[in-house]
């Protein structure tokens, strides 16, 4: 049995390793503490500088600086003892004067669809501290008459969906182009098709060219010459007869979110009827609006009325690969429109060069 004294020197033997391991696990949380601040801070920072990529599209690096030295100036005002409440206050008076200080000081002016000088001169200061900005003259003229296209100057407002951004790898970057219509990365489903079509009326379909698939599991004996035949003209027949529906209405071309075989290819050839396949929901969608077409679904239900209206339809090559796409330009409705980019980087051209599209007519 151990004495009470005995207890006691075994206390004041252990207190200085229980007062070190508690030391070690307060510096230990304290650590971890601050290190989850850090990872904290770090996610603000990122989306403060996604915030002002969205909103702006300019400036990511300037608003993170000035966040970084508004947090160093507030930690020394904790320090001296300030509620982070009255400093918080402090900061939100402070952006109050700041921005009426900035309403004072700012100039207005005045611009017209004939003098777009002042837009494209904000549009260059956006683009001086991009890789783009040794042709900025020229991307900066090709972006303000891209959003003046769309705007609507009575609303004060711009469509940015009605601007199409495509481009190509090769050529260089002064070969950027703006097209007021559609540029779809598709070629004329068949070589010896039209290249060019003038006052093209385009029926715009979601149906395939095929004929139609049963829902069930389905079985088909064919045991004679005589059956396969049949086979084969009944099929034939029902490509025919989507083909004369296509030309009844008027139409000259066929744009078609699905694909079709080499027999219906064949058939559009034979019957003049140019076609372009595999063409995707949201280019469907803005050739529809640049044209004044109707998206059919249903072979049924084409009519002349949804026909887009075209002044010209083009297919172009490029470089020696000889890759193609197809210009629709002069369209029903000229307020949607299409950069295409050229370079020899294209993601890396494309993600400085849709920091153009800040310009807000306001």
């Amino acid at each position: 049995m151990q004495t009470t004294r005995e207890q006691h020197m075994i206390l004041f033997m252990s207190f200085p390793n229980f007062l070190f391991l508690s030391c070690q696990q307060t510096m230990v949380q304290l650590y971890w503490s601050r290190w989850m601040l850090t990872i904290k801070l770090q996610k603000l920072m990122v989306e403060l500088s996604r915030s002002q990529d969205y909103e702006i599209g300019d400036g990511t690096t300037g608003v993170v600086v000035m966040a970084g030295a508004l947090l160093e100036h507030a930690e020394r005002l904790l320090e001296r003892g300030i509620h982070p409440i009255r400093v918080a206050e402090g900061y939100e008076m402070a952006s109050r004067i700041a921005v009426e200080h900035l309403e004072r000081i700012a100039h207005k002016f005045e611009f017209s669809l004939t003098n777009l000088e002042s837009l494209v001169q904000t549009c260059m200061t956006t683009l001086s501290s991009k890789i783009v900005n040794r042709c900025k003259r020229s991307l900066a003229e090709i972006a303000v008459k891209a959003v003046m296209a769309v705007a609507d100057l009575e609303r004060k407002d711009v469509n940015l969906d009605l601007i199409k951004v495509e481009g190509k790898v090769g050529g260089k970057l002064e070969d950027t182009e703006l097209i007021y219509g559609i540029l779809v990365d598709k070629e004329m489903s068949h070589p010896q098709m039209p290249k060019q079509i003038e006052d093209a009326k385009i029926a715009i379909l979601t149906c395939p060219f095929e004929p139609p698939k049963p829902k069930t599991k389905h079985k088909v004996d064919i045991d004679t010459v005589e059956k396969f035949q049949n086979l084969r003209q009944q099929e034939q027949k029902y490509f025919d007869d989507m083909v004369q529906q296509c030309k009844d209405v008027g139409a000259t071309l066929v744009i078609c979110q699905w694909g079709f075989d080499d027999e219906a290819n064949h058939l559009l050839l034979h019957r003049n009827l140019p076609a372009v396949r595999w063409v995707g929901g949201v280019e469907l969608e803005l050739i529809a609006i640049a044209t004044g077409g109707r998206i059919v679904p249903r072979f049924q239900e084409l009519t002349p009325e949804k026909l887009g209206k075209a002044g010209l339809v083009r297919e172009k090559s490029f470089g020696t690969t000889k890759d193609r796409m197809i210009y629709i330009e002069h369209c029903a409705n000229s307020r949607a429109v299409t950069i295409f980019i050229r370079g020899g980087k294209l993601p890396f051209s494309l993600n400085h060069f849709l920091l153009v599209f800040c310009i807000r007519c306001r």
